[in-house]
């Protein structure tokens, strides 16, 4: 599956759309009657506050709910099954199976298995086949394997498909990453910001990082990333930048800065899809989803705006719940709701 979104506003939506594509991603549990449901439960909607999110049956049993006796979460769909199979053979059949050979051994037909599968994960089968190889070919790098090695292991058919930006998922060449960011020249800086203190990270090409939070964190957390690049700290370098982002925090509405992030392609999809959204106004999960043409896809949505290494610049904090509640920010909710209400007073004003 999928990697399942932690993120309680995201799991609320779900279950508010009673959605199977989250059924077997997490469980939710009642208090007040101490049962846990999959997402899809017929049952009547439980109140917000009297919900509480499990990533498995068994911590909701240890935690005392017993299972429902409608949609029975311990059991597995035919659905389910044909989705789980599938993603057996994408992880180890080499070549990559192709559509009808895995509807075939699903006993389901293309058209009903591309549905159901992306219903179930957010990605068609061959999106999923993309994205497990981009996982095999970086974790074939950081052992420290060649180029070429790496990229047949990992499945890539030649070397082309390796260095094509719409699906390497890697954001740099093969060469850079497998060397950890070597031969890379990362300069930063932390400044003080109306919201806090700042991080502020690029190379010649664009914006690797803009953060928010304390210096020492944020730059230990920068040098984890990238643990071979050389990391330069150089305010002067970014003055460009930072009075960019400054203008920005302070009521200017464009923010047109070269990026130089990695991402997968639904992520640069989303992210893109949230630099769309006006100055002091917000959109749902739900919406954004809609906007890219994945409607089914909230989960994913919101895993990628978690994801967002560049605050402002792709404007991550401009999605909220459904119904208007903030929700959560990589870099606190008290400064997601403060950055929210600055940009509403200041498009109010007309600032």
């Amino acid at each position: 599956m999928t990697p399942i979104s932690s993120l309680p506003e995201a799991r609320w939506e779900a279950v508010q759309r009673r959605d199977a594509s989250s059924d077997g991603q997490f469980y939710y549990g009642v208090r007040s009657t101490r049962v846990y449901c999959r997402p899809s439960c017929p049952s009547r909607r439980p109140r917000r506050e009297n919900v509480t999110f499990f990533d498995t049956p068994a911590e909701a049993e240890a935690s005392g709910y017993r299972a429902c006796l409608r949609c029975k979460p311990t059991e597995v769909s035919a659905g389910q099954w044909a989705v789980l199979h599938v993603q057996h053979l994408l992880d180890t059949v080499e070549p990559t199976p192709g559509l009808a050979a895995l509807a075939g051994a699903v006993g389901l037909s293309p058209f009903h298995l591309q549905r159901v599968f992306k219903a179930a994960t957010g990605v068609s089968p061959k999106g999923y086949a993309l994205a497990r190889r981009s996982e095999r070919l970086k974790a074939e790098l950081r052992t420290g394997a060649s180029v070429t090695q790496a990229l047949y292991g990992a499945g890539h058919p030649s070397a082309r498909t390796v260095y094509d930006r719409a699906t390497d998922g890697l954001g740099m060449s093969p060469g850079r990453y497998r060397a950890g960011g070597a031969g890379q020249t990362i300069r930063y800086a932390v400044v003080e910001s109306v919201l806090g203190p700042m991080l502020v990270a690029a190379t010649e090409r664009g914006l690797v990082a803009v953060r928010f939070g304390e210096a020492e964190p944020l730059t230990a957390e920068l040098r984890n990333e990238y643990p071979r690049a050389t990391l330069e700290e150089d305010e002067a370098a970014l003055r460009g930048h930072i009075e960019a982002l400054h203008k920005h925090l302070t009521g200017r509405r464009d923010l047109a800065l070269p990026g130089d992030t990695a991402g997968t392609a639904f992520q640069r999809r989303v992210w893109d899809a949230l630099r769309g959204i006006p100055y002091g106004e917000t959109r749902s999960y739900a919406e954004v989803a809609e906007m890219i043409g994945e409607p089914k896809a909230v989960r994913a949505v919101a895993q990628a705006c978690a994801a967002n290494p560049v605050a402002l610049v792709v404007p991550c904090h401009r999605v909220v719940r459904t119904g208007g509640a903030p929700g959560g920010y990589r870099w606190g909710l008290e400064r997601k709701r403060e950055l929210l209400e600055r940009e509403r007073a200041l498009a109010q004003s007309g600032t």
